[in-house]
């Protein structure tokens, strides 16, 4: 029967996936949380462009007096909605930039009152209308997509936690049939001993008993004998179950960290396009019309409107949801992997490809391969079809309809004015029919994007299957050469390729990742010199003095012989020109313009130091993961 203690340990494994799968469903709902206040922002910035153009068409006739209190009114409830927003955010969209630099420019109106008027009733605020009908429609599409994406994320963190509790009970099965077994054997041990000790009283007493005992004795040990096996095969049995619950466990585990993956990195990214989809184009088709018509009335106001348009020229749907997801970081970056739990004393964390699970793994391997062929070929046609539908889309809202220019062709009365617009944007017979093909083709768009992200989330899955098989499958292969080659060839890392790593870098770094991750103070405390010392001279005879798996070193030493030997270089890693200009590249503000900057740098550095910088770097990331012993944090 199962120990107390090992209940516990089920519970504490269970507890653990269940409050990381709370966590990522609290996330999941913040999201859908976050797009629903977008499209609220959205809908009221709209909103608040129609209430503004309707206004200013009402009072544009009575020009200065009441278009100032016009522009003050918008101007401070912007001030107030912009004051919010950076407390809150800390960036502005380009739509709302848009918008800000659009009311100061309503204080430089003047002129052709009643075109103005006549254009923002019957043009410029339809627009608004209509993109705010389009943003509500796609972006409850996008949700509906977003909510189906969830579930089959949710539906993978149950498959995972449906698998790891077979696991667990296969496990536990496997340990309770050692267990009998174990007792079996003590048995027979115990009835060998028994009859060993047994001693004839008499030879009278002998020859009466002997044929009596001998037959109880051969029942009693084929009884035992029998037991015995039939625990062994149970043991068997079970054990094997357990092997294969635990490969199935890795395999699940290995697909679910990929769609979650995916999910974080990809789904969101498009869902958001999707909600974006039209809106920032749409929304610069009715800036530019409005752009027309001031340029038009007076060119004094060229000046000023020159910074709006600039404004409009880069509304950008992807800087915009950059920066959407820099600021809801905690709820949009991806959640940490999900590793494996071991249990019961069950250390293997990896896939186990010996006899007999080895040729099923071989057989799961083939049919992987041949269905993800199928699929990414399906899934390819069907990213075309969604491209080429995308880019029909892109063309639709991406007209230029936008010139007014011919509505302010001289005239004698305004009579003319309006038989000009009436030829205008909405008048045209054809707009209905645009609009239907639009939504129509919208439709068809989105039926496409459901197929593939469902397709491509399949394909991760079964690729994670596959690459995970596929390693365990190769490693096993390899194994007895491996063991015969040993350390031969340890000085140098990826020779073929010419990424040559150290072999004083390397073998310290080793050292440390297996032994020294938890060691609190490394690379702070210093080492024995003497050690250091012997350590460093033992390198450059060309020996591995930390070869094996011995742990008699002193960890604070091996970071000293690191530290001296970068510090040796004839060459530093960072020459003092290139250090200077990465400390510039930090004090930049802008993410990517920093990215963008060290890249520049780094690319001056000759190939052989970068390699060494990814692999320390990767390390000293690697370290800071456990900065909570070490107490070194990346900072450090």
């Amino acid at each position: 029967m199962t120990s107390p203690a090992k209940i516990r340990k089920d519970k504490e494994i269970v507890a653990e996936y269940e409050t990381q799968v709370k966590e990522i469903r609290a996330q999941l709902v913040e999201q859908l949380k976050c797009l629903d206040q977008q499209c609220e922002l959205r809908v009221q910035l709209l909103q608040d462009l129609q209430d503004f153009f309707r206004k200013k068409a009402e009072i544009e006739m009575d020009y200065s007096r009441n278009l100032e209190k016009l522009a003050e009114r918008f101007l401070t409830k912007t001030r107030g909605t912009k004051d919010h927003l950076l407390k809150k955010e800390q960036v502005i969209s380009s739509p709302l930039n848009c918008w800000n630099l659009m009311l100061l420019q309503v204080k430089r109106e003047s002129r052709d009152h009643a075109t103005l008027s006549d254009l923002y009733l019957n043009n410029i605020i339809p627009r608004f209308a209509q993109i705010s009908e389009d943003s509500g429609r796609l972006f409850k599409k996008s949700k509906e997509v977003g909510v189906q994406l969830q579930e089959d994320l949710l539906k993978v963190l149950n498959e995972l936690y449906t698998v790891m509790k077979t696991y667990h009970m296969y496990n536990t099965d496997s340990i309770n049939a050692e267990s009998k077994l174990k007792e079996a054997e003590k048995q027979m041990g115990r009835s060998s001993r028994q009859e060993d000790r047994q001693t004839p009283r008499s030879p009278d007493t002998l020859a009466s008993i002997k044929s009596d005992e001998k037959v109880v004795r051969r029942s009693s040990v084929k009884k035992i004998e029998k037991m015995k096996e039939k625990r062994q095969a149970k043991y068997t049995e079970n054990k094997l179950k357990a092997i294969k619950a635990r490969n199935e466990y890795l395999l699940a585990l290995e697909a679910t960290n990929s769609c979650v993956f995916k999910y974080y990195i990809h789904d969101l990214s498009d869902i958001i396009d999707c909600c974006d989809l039209g809106y920032h184009a749409s929304l610069h088709r009715a800036l530019r019309t409005y752009l027309s018509a001031e340029q038009n009335v007076e060119t004094s106001k060229h000046t000023g409107l020159e910074t709006l348009e600039g404004a409009a020229e880069i509304l950008e749907p992807n800087g915009d949801k950059q920066k959407l997801m820099e600021t809801y970081n905690n709820i949009f970056c991806p959640p940490a992997r999900f590793d494996f739990q071991s249990h019961m004393g069950d250390t293997m964390g990896v896939m186990c490809a010996q006899p007999p699970v080895e040729e099923d793994l071989l057989q799961r391997f083939q049919q992987l391969q041949s269905r993800l062929s199928t699929l990414t070929i399906e899934n390819e046609e069907v990213k075309k079809t969604m491209g080429a539908t995308l880019s029909t889309i892109q063309d639709m809202v991406t007209v230029e309809d936008y010139d007014v220019s011919e509505c302010f062709h001289h005239s004698n009365s305004m009579e003319s004015v309006k038989s000009t617009f009436s030829e205008s944007y909405l008048s045209k017979p054809s707009l209905a029919k645009r609009r239907a093909n639009q939504q129509e083709t919208e439709q068809f768009y989105f039926t496409k994007l459901k197929e593939f992200l469902e397709g491509r989330s399949l394909i991760t899955k079964l690729e994670a299957k596959r690459d995970l098989i596929q390693k365990t499958l190769g490693e096993s292969q390899k194994t007895d050469c491996c063991l015969a080659s040993g350390r031969r060839n340890s000085t140098v890392q990826k020779q073929d390729s010419g990424e040559a790593i150290p072999l004083m870098v390397d073998c310290c770094i080793r050292f440390i990742s297996r032994h020294g991750l938890q060691h609190e103070g490394i690379f702070r405390v210093s080492g024995s010199q003497v050690e250091v010392n012997d350590i460093k001279n033992a390198f450059e005879r060309g020996e591995d003095p930390l070869a094996g798996d011995q742990n008699d070193h002193d960890i604070d030493s091996i970071a000293g012989v690191l530290k001296l030997y970068f510090r040796g270089l004839e060459g530093a890693l960072f020459p003092k020109e290139v250090f200077l200009d990465l400390i510039s590249c930090v004090s930049m503000e802008s993410l990517q313009e920093r990215a963008v900057h060290i890249q520049k740098v780094l690319q001056a550095l000759p190939g052989q130091t970068l390699i060494i910088m990814r692999y320390l770097f990767a390390f000293l990331n690697h370290l800071s993961q456990h900065s909570e012993e070490n107490m070194m944090d990346p900072y450090n």
